[in-house]
């Protein structure tokens, strides 16, 4: 990607996807228009309040409040803009020293438009905060609204103390739906010749759980194996393939062998060999499993919730180091007592 430096000097830059694809500007930000068109009116009205947004990761929450600051602040963003990731600066000293300093220093920017000339402090994960970073927050926001807005930013809004949530306008980023984001996954795969069809893209969305950060980063990922290989296509086979995850149809093999089980070895050999071929952990097919059985019609709710309690037992055994053999001999078992 071609950059100017600060003296407008071209050079490559070698950066991750999830920047070279970030939005620069609201009109950019995919879904959330609601959100998107509520931040547009008080920016325009001059009205901007201390913000805070909240939600799964990945929904572009973050993406929505740089992309504002650089339309406010254009060129002098690095002067009127503090960005703090608080999982790593959380403590009280941070809010006194760091945040307190920069609310408080003289901006030199006069213009007929105040949102310019108002300071922009970006707290993202702002739920890894200390309770005692938070209240100590609370007195700097009043103090200096007349020349400082927040922008708390975070998964998990009861982390967030009442206090501060009383001194925000609140925006709650839902997950990002697969029609709205496979228009852009296929904007990227288009800019970046990569050929995935429309089944690749809807694995590599629900691979990622609807996180556009994870999805950007998998097609980068995806971009690197393809330039070695003369697919013409990727398919949803090879996206499962390639990232060591266990393809739906795979697990319904699985579970119509633990479903029609006649003797335990064969069921245990056959089992054994698809996990060993496809490079499948035990812990990954307890997790897949779970998810196949709630669809199962054959089975009644009862013998459903007494399957999952004891998968989740497994489980348990799997992460203080037990035996897998033993453990997917338990899991034919479980199958077996049921269902007999």
């Amino acid at each position: 990607m071609i950059i100017e430096d600060i003296q407008g000097n071209k050079k490559n830059k070698n950066i991750p996807w999830i920047e070279k694809y970030r939005p620069s500007t609201l009109d950019e930000v995919i879904s959330h228009e609601e959100i998107v068109s509520t931040i547009k009116k008080f920016n325009e009205k001059n009205r901007l309040p201390n913000l805070l947004l909240y939600g799964p990761p990945g929904t572009g929450k973050t993406s929505t409040v740089i992309a504002l600051a650089k339309q406010i602040y254009q060129n002098k963003y690095n002067q009127m803009v503090l960005e703090l990731n608080a999982s790593d600066e959380r403590g009280i000293n941070t809010v006194r020293e760091t945040i307190k300093g920069f609310a408080e220093s003289q901006s030199f920017t006069f213009t007929k438009d105040k949102n310019t000339s108002i300071k922009l402090v970006i707290l993202d994960e702002a739920d890894a905060m200390t309770a005692a970073a938070q209240f100590a927050l609370r007195r700097i926001i009043e103090k200096y609204a007349k020349s400082t807005r927040f922008c708390f930013i975070c998964n998990h809004i009861s982390q967030i103390i009442p206090a501060i949530q009383s001194r925000c306008t609140r925006f709650k980023f839902k997950q990002i739906n697969l029609d709205v984001a496979s228009s852009r996954i296929k904007y990227i795969c288009e800019t970046e010749n990569i050929p995935l069809d429309d089944q690749a893209i809807k694995s590599v969305f629900e691979l990622c759980s609807g996180d556009m950060r994870r999805v950007v980063n998998m097609l980068q990922s995806l971009s690197l194996s393809t330039s070695n290989s003369n697919l013409e296509v990727i398919n949803s086979q090879y996206v499962y393939q390639f990232t060591g995850m266990a393809h739906p149809d795979l697990i319904k093999q699985i579970l119509e062998y633990l479903m029609n089980p006649s003797e335990i070895q064969k069921t245990y050999m056959k089992i054994k060999t698809i996990l060993n071929e496809q490079g499948i952990s035990l812990q990954l097919l307890l997790t897949e499993l779970s998810t196949q059985l709630l669809g199962l019609n054959v089975l009644n709710d009862k013998q459903k919730c007494n399957i999952i309690e004891r998968m989740a037992e497994l489980e348990y055994r799997l992460s203080i180091c037990c035996n897998d053999q033993v453990q997917l001999l338990s899991l034919i078992g479980i199958f077996n007592e049921v269902l007999l």
